[in-house]
């Protein structure tokens, strides 16, 4: 574990975001700053996520929203990047792309149920929940959370239950959860411009099925 360098990391980002925000704004990024130190030393947090941790929330920041990160929402689920603004919250969920070695010969499924399973445990916590990956990344989204709840077919339903069932046992992924559950929108983190861009998630549902279709992935 290398503190110096990782304070050296968050405090050049943090500066740079700052130059974006109003004067008054910069305090409240120094909090989540401070916050990823302190849970670095905790061996809890790395600095690729943490980046991309700060820049989406320079943007909530710079949308009047006050932040925190790693928040506790439960005794076993923790969110990215959790934001309030006149007593809404909005929670954003960071994905890589990262799946573990263990699921090296079923990697698109895997990552596939990881989007509907975070999609489905966080959105009720929140009044807007997001998703958000860097620009050089692919969310597989199923296209099942484009439609509201009262929209999505029940054969749809038990088919993404049953693929989450095979990732996520304990706890599994209610059914109830995946009627419920929303998506506001996806957010688009390019690290070295240090921005994120927020956008419809059938926008880019739109955008990544014309690529993905071409590797036969039905979503």
């Amino acid at each position: 574990m290398d503190v110096e360098k990782f304070k050296d990391d968050v405090y050049v980002i943090t500066d740079r975001l700052a130059a974006s925000l109003q004067k008054d704004d910069v305090p409240k990024l120094n909090y989540v700053r401070q916050r990823l130190i302190d849970l670095y030393q905790q061996n809890l947090v790395k600095i690729n996520h943490s980046v991309l941790e700060l820049i989406c929330a320079a943007n909530l920041i710079s949308n009047g929203y006050v932040v925190d990160v790693e928040k506790q929402l439960t005794d076993s689920l923790v969110c990215d990047v959790y934001a309030k603004k006149d007593d809404k919250v909005s929670i954003i969920e960071i994905e890589t792309g990262f799946t573990p070695p263990e699921h090296a010969l079923d990697t698109i499924d895997y990552y596939t149920s990881r989007i509907v399973s975070k999609v489905a445990r966080y959105s009720k916590y929140c009044a807007k929940f997001s998703l958000a990956t860097p620009v050089i990344g692919m969310l597989p989204i199923h296209k099942i959370f484009l439609n509201p709840s009262t929209l999505r077919p029940e054969n749809e339903i038990k088919k993404v239950k049953s693929l989450c069932d095979r990732f996520y046992k304990n706890p599994p992924i209610a059914y109830d959860d995946i009627v419920n559950a929303k998506l506001n929108s996806v957010y688009l983190i390019n690290i070295d411009k240090n921005f994120a861009k927020e956008i419809d998630p059938i926008v880019y549902h739109e955008l990544t099925m014309s690529i993905l279709a071409k590797s036969e992935i039905d979503l």
